[in-house]
């Protein structure tokens, strides 16, 4: 049967870069990362990009993210010290909370509304890229680590609602970000429903929430300045035993994907070492064993602190598009 919808869908929008006059530029991490590798595949694929190119409609309401935060939470988020503490920039502090919402927070809205689009598409197509997303340090009552809005809970939990994911359904998320994602943990504390899997470096932050480690299914902690070889050798001893422990016992509806490119060896923030070429055999590693399980996957782009990780994105995804 020839196939009538294209295999990969990539779910962008302008709205997705952070600007606030300069400020954000306090932080390592480059908040307009989208719009560069969204550039990169344009300039490479031209008119053919928009066959694969979901528009997002909306950023995400108020509503919707009430699912995955409490409203206490939501309070704080009009405390522009509240906002600064997340963002991890001190000086916003003395900017107007209404102003950080418009200019940081609105962006974010629009990012989280893509990583549901990426779900759906995801479970229609079998495989979806938000160019942005993957707050995984986002807690129920707390954002940090340059996280506000749990996206990923939110993806689990409005699939839910909307009756595109039973409670009862196996979710898969796999977090290869520098950091291990701790606010997913918290997010997921008593839904074992959503197996984790996390490998990160131990050395650096989150290191001291125990809780969130103690939650992970299958962890694979990495020492400070693992190389790209050993890296992958334990994606690819750890990885494949735990999709077979968990495809033996029940079907993995869905895939989330947290592919931060922290892991580079240039990153100001990872601490490993490795490669570009090591960070896109890593993707496409994860990518391959998940479609030989046929288990429909959403990639997140999540970390990335250095001038490269726009590159990285865009080279994982013009592999994708090959394929």
């Amino acid at each position: 049967m020839q196939r009538t919808t294209p295999p990969l869908k990539i779910i962008y929008s302008p709205g997705y870069d952070i600007s606030c006059f300069g400020i954000e530029r306090l932080h390592p991490f480059d908040s307009r990362k989208y719009s560069r590798a969204w550039a990169l595949l344009k300039q490479e694929f031209g008119p053919a990009l928009s066959k694969f190119h979901v528009r997002v409609d909306r950023p995400v309401r108020d509503e919707e993210l009430l699912l995955v935060h409490s409203p206490e939470y939501w309070r704080t988020l009009r405390i522009s010290a509240h906002l600064a503490a997340a963002l991890e920039i001190p000086l916003l502090k003395y900017l107007p909370a209404w102003l950080l919402r418009w200019r940081v927070l609105r962006p974010m809205r629009w990012a989280v509304r893509g990583s549901v689009l990426a779900a759906r598409a995801a479970l229609e197509t079998g495989v979806a890229v938000n160019l942005s997303g993957g707050y995984h340090h986002a807690k129920p009552s707390q954002g940090e680590g340059f996280c506000v809005f749990s996206d990923i809970a939110l993806i689990v939990r409005q699939l839910r609602a909307e009756h595109l994911l039973a409670a009862t359904d196996a979710i898969l998320y796999l977090d290869l970000d520098a950091h291990q994602g701790n606010g997913v943990c918290h997010q997921f504390q008593t839904d074992h429903q959503v197996h984790i899997f996390d490998m990160y470096n131990e050395d650096i932050y989150p290191r001291s929430d125990q809780q969130a480690r103690d939650r992970i299914d299958c962890a694979v902690p990495l020492p400070f300045n693992t190389s790209g070889a050993d890296y992958l050798r334990a994606l690819q001893q750890w990885l494949p035993a735990c999709l077979d422990s968990q495809c033996r016992s029940e079907k993995v509806k869905l895939a989330i994907y947290n592919a931060g490119t922290d892991v580079f060896v240039r990153d100001k923030l990872g601490g490993l070492a490795l490669s570009e070429q090591d960070v896109l055999q890593r993707d496409l590693f994860v990518f391959a064993e998940l479609r030989r399980r046929q288990i429909p996957t959403v990639m997140l782009l999540s970390g990335g602190y250095s001038p490269e990780s726009h590159r990285l994105v865009a080279a994982t995804v013009r592999n994708l598009l090959g394929s």
